[in-house]
């Protein structure tokens, strides 16, 4: 008898979740100071939490910092997490991380911004040449009538943002628009910076009548964007100025809804944070995951703003 009840202690502590496979899976974001990342994260951290047997490790640069992302992978290839989600912040320094990772048995996705030729197992986030596109698009649709324009971009050695620019090009062929010299500026994901470049656009063209950040960097500094914006209001109230914005946080939602841009293309960061924990944890199962999982757009002008905010 006492044999049998031994057997049924040890069954049922098997059984219990503290027996479980816990898996911790790294999550790298370009850089910690950029807000866009903060929904990745929270997107990540609530799935973990529904699955029960993930635990969601987010850490990345603290700016955009290509070679401080490699030496943080690097920590955790040492660590032996049992799965990574990065965004490319460089894509040659990235392929060799990825590469190192894979190597060492750990399984690697890519969010947000790919590095094709690496051996990442799959991609989740944007289509970022349409992404570009549909700002580019929204530009046309509201100024058909053309003119200057200038794009604000992040890092110069980022794949999705360089898509992005090609999108934003690829719309505008054949229109009256025309790119000013100097388009795109990089920013390398500094928000105050992107938000001074704005203004050296305006000042080196003062009849620049449009321009288009590939990412949200500028509003993610408000008083400053809204500042740039005051300063132009009157040049954006009649329609000389337009400001396309790639992006929907709700800072960035709640800036267009009073009047401080006249469209929005978001991205859906949150989608991205959940489904790179169901891909690593479907790996580490044993399944195969598509090799490229988009997360969609939306698309936000002052008509529909009001329903996003709800």
């Amino acid at each position: 008898m006492k044999k049998l009840l031994l057997a049924g202690v040890t069954i049922a502590m098997m059984a219990t979740p503290a027996f479980a496979q816990t898996y911790k899976f790294a999550v790298v974001p370009k850089a910690m100071n950029n807000p866009f990342f903060d929904v990745a994260r929270d997107g990540c951290l609530k799935r973990a939490k529904e699955l029960g047997n993930v635990e969601c490790i987010y850490k990345g640069p603290i700016e955009h910092e290509p070679a401080t992302q490699a030496q943080i992978i690097q920590d955790f290839i040492t660590q032996k997490v049992d799965g990574l989600a990065i965004s490319v912040a460089d894509v040659a320094a990235m392929t060799k991380s990825i590469d190192a990772a894979t190597a060492a048995g750990i399984p690697v996705i890519t969010f947000d911004a790919d590095a094709p030729g690496s051996k990442r197992l799959s991609y989740i986030g944007t289509n970022n040449k349409d992404f570009g596109l549909a700002l580019g698009k929204q530009l046309r649709e509201l100024r058909p009538e053309g003119g200057k324009y200038a794009m604000v971009s992040g890092g110069p050695g980022a794949k999705n943002l360089a898509e992005r620019v090609d999108g934003v090009r690829e719309a505008l062929k054949g229109s009256k628009w025309v790119e000013v010299q100097g388009s795109p500026t990089f920013c390398n994901d500094d928000s105050a910076l992107a938000v001074q470049q704005m203004s050296d656009l305006r000042t080196a063209t003062p009849d620049l009548a449009a321009i288009v950040p590939v990412g949200g960097w500028p509003m993610f500094a408000p008083e400053g964007y809204k500042a740039f914006v005051n300063k132009n209001k009157k040049d954006i109230d009649a329609g000389k100025l337009t400001l396309v914005v790639a992006d929907t946080l709700k800072m960035q939602l709640e800036l267009l809804r009073d009047g401080y841009s006249n469209a929005l293309t978001g991205q859906r960061p949150f989608e991205m944070g959940e489904k790179s924990m169901d891909a690593l944890l479907a790996i580490k199962k044993g399944q195969k995951v598509p090799e490229v999982i988009y997360t969609g757009l939306d698309l936000v002008t002052k008509d529909n703003v009001a329903q996003l905010l709800k």
